[in-house]
């Protein structure tokens, strides 16, 4: 009688055999579809925030708007088993606390067994694709509040860019409040990532000005009927003091494409850590991505910035 291998994703990886658990995680996902959910409802949860105060995220929602290049390669994000590889790697790094994701991504994290004692957050609104005449009708394609409880994750994100002369902005706006309204009622966190942004010779470019950020944070604090819930998710720009002096909400630091991740950019997270308000960080493709493609050293020149600081 033939014996079905009956070893799990999760267990393969930590035997060491990714290629292993990625053959087992889509024989899974073909053949056991609600074995998404046991993983989900069985991963061990944390709190949100432990003694220091602070957060290492680690963002993976890039691909579900089409945004797949990092520095010169504009498919960098394109292999899945790389960029789950990445994940993997970075999330069994001590020091992280978490991850970003859509629900594919955090799905196959899920079945890979990697959530456990991890902040999982729940990216929503990816309808704005890159490059897409319609990008900044940013619709919410991805989690919704509803999603998010039911998958027992921890935290909710939106993008919110705001572009004056684009009429798509006013519903991303509306979408982004009765999401902000939605985690209040079901007493989730969740954090939003504004830009004031702009059509450019037929791309949408974001004003990364100190006084465009200030702008931006403004508008987006008053999403909602409250903002007991709403964490700031923000670019590190010139004069982040100033920046900072905008809100008394929670912030995460975002990081960017690697192609700029220069000991500058090392330096600019670092003073930002500093300042009041902030949390941590929210980084990707510097991590997952980096330039001299060592994963470890990344994600651990990351967890020294954040977790080295001094609680807000």
């Amino acid at each position: 009688m033939t014996t079905v291998d009956q070893t799990t994703p999760a267990e393969l990886v930590r035997a060491g055999d990714l290629p292993g658990a990625f053959q087992a995680l889509r024989d899974l996902r073909a053949t056991d579809p609600a074995a998404v959910a046991r993983a989900l409802a069985g991963r061990v949860h944390r709190p949100l925030i432990r003694d220091d105060g602070r957060l290492l995220i680690v963002a993976a929602d890039h691909p579900a708007r089409g945004a797949l290049g990092v520095g010169d390669d504009p498919m960098a994000l394109a292999d899945r088993y790389e960029l789950l590889a990445g994940l993997a790697t970075a999330l069994t790094r001590d020091g992280v606390d978490g991850v970003l994701g859509t629900p594919d991504i955090v799905d196959d994290l899920a079945l890979l067994g990697l959530l456990d004692d991890k902040v999982v957050v729940g990216s929503m609104n990816r309808g704005g694709l890159r490059g897409a005449a319609f990008e900044m009708d940013d619709r919410f394609t991805a989690y919704d509040v509803p999603g998010i409880v039911r998958d027992g994750l921890d935290f909710a994100k939106t993008l919110v860019r705001i572009a004056l002369g684009d009429a798509g902005t006013a519903a991303t706006l509306e979408a982004n409040a009765h999401a902000v309204d939605d985690a209040v009622r079901a007493g989730l966190p969740i954090m939003l990532e504004p830009f004031m942004s702009a059509w450019q010779e037929g791309r949408i470019v974001n004003d990364l000005t100190p006084d465009a950020v200030i702008t931006s944070i403004a508008i987006a604090s008053g999403l909602g009927s409250s903002s007991a819930r709403t964490w700031m998710k923000l670019p590190v720009v010139d004069d982040m003091a100033r920046v900072m002096a905008t809100t008394t909400l929670p912030t995460l630091l975002l990081g960017g494409d690697p192609q700029g991740a220069s000991e500058d950019t090392w330096a600019g997270w670092e003073h930002a850590l500093g300042l009041p308000g902030v949390r941590g960080l929210v980084v990707g493709r510097t991590l997952i991505h980096p330039a001299d493609g060592d994963v470890a050293r990344a994600v651990d020149q990351a967890v020294d910035l954040v977790h080295g600081r001094a609680r807000p």
